[in-house]
């Protein structure tokens, strides 16, 4: 598996690699806040995330043992710029304002909540810690609930912008990154014009589709494993592949099966959302398209980030001849669904 063309460049991603305690401790310290020196690494590929705890002048202020700590999370070099994280965070502080429940980062006085640590050239966020469990799957009270709460964040997320954030269509999550796969010789010979022409035919097939969909700030990443559920209920966290796209992509994502369990889960979610809010209910379409460039994307995502020893030891099968075999199927199945 050859890659000759790393959009993330060693350069600037080996600092990523090279946070010591001392790093990660004086960056909390920088916003404003003690340490007592514990630092604990948290599981995340994409960034570098970790839990600090920190002195707290008052006792009084401490209402749950999550608030001795807070959350900083470096930002994978080369991936968002200073713009796109300002556009997550700005999505996030409008949802606090309406009362969604989501972690949001922490701002300075000054409002700033995106910050450079100079010596590395990392962006970090810091955030608060709050408790909860992501569910296995959910009850049909829950759906219903989970859909109120989503078309919620939808209506918030529709009243701004966010123009530096990436626009999830066929030709961003399909066509370059089929691209990049194969101007980095990441597919293999004898599978890549099989796994090319899958590719573009499900792009120009459901292009049109897209075009007539409406586009606004959504989740992105919106799997059960983002949905934590805590004392007082559902909330959402990790924004990090927030995207302008269809709100259907948050719901897909939510109930992720096609068999008639999952279909009755997923209208229950659309009762719950449509209580609060209409849902253009053509774009359902868009589920199997949505589908497709998700597997796309996330082979491209692995890829680029190859280099990373955490993705080689988290997807082993990654670039094997059995690998590409079975995205190669998938994606012919996928072709057939919207056909």
């Amino acid at each position: 598996m050859s890659h000759s063309i790393n959009p993330w460049g060693n350069q600037a991603t080996k600092h990523f690699f090279s946070l010591t305690p001392e790093h990660i401790l004086s960056a909390v310290e920088r916003f404003g806040l003690r340490c007592t020196g514990r630092c604990l690494a948290l599981n995340s590929m994409e960034n570098r995330v970790y839990e600090v705890e920190i002195e707290v002048e008052d006792p009084k202020t401490i209402k749950t043992p999550a608030d001795r700590f807070v959350i900083i999370k470096f930002y994978r070099p080369g991936r968002w710029t200073w713009d796109q994280i300002q556009d997550e965070h700005d999505f996030l502080l409008d949802l606090v304002e309406a009362d969604i429940p989501v972690v949001a980062p922490k701002q300075r006085e000054d409002g700033h909540s995106v910050f450079s640590d100079d010596e590395l050239g990392l962006l970090y966020a810091i955030f608060p810690k709050v408790g909860g469990r992501s569910p296995d799957e959910l009850d049909d009270e829950q759906c219903e609930r989970v859909g109120r709460l989503l078309a919620r964040l939808h209506a918030i997320g529709a009243l701004h912008n966010a123009e530096h954030r990436v626009r999830l269509d066929p030709e961003t999550y399909g066509v370059n990154n089929l691209k990049w796969l194969i101007d980095s010789q990441t597919l293999p010979s004898d599978l890549s014009t099989r796994y090319q022409k899958v590719v573009e035919s499900i792009c120009t097939i459901s292009s049109p589709w897209f075009r007539n969909a409406k586009y606004q700030r959504i989740h992105g990443d919106c799997h059960l494993g983002n949905l934590l559920w805590g004392d007082q209920g559902p909330f959402w966290v990790d924004f990090d592949d927030m995207v302008i796209g269809p709100p259907v992509q948050d719901l897909w994502l939510i109930i992720p099966g096609r068999d008639d369990y999952a279909q009755r889960k997923l209208q229950l979610v659309l009762n719950g959302y449509e209580m609060m809010k209409p849902f253009d209910r053509q774009t359902l379409k868009l589920i199997e398209p949505l589908r497709a460039l998700r597997f796309v994307h996330f082979s491209a995502w692995i890829g680029k980030r190859w280099d990373d020893p955490s993705f080689q030891r988290a997807f082993p099968q990654y670039g094997t001849p059995r690998y590409w075999a079975e995205q190669v199927r998938d994606l012919e199945e996928q072709l057939q669904l919207i056909s």
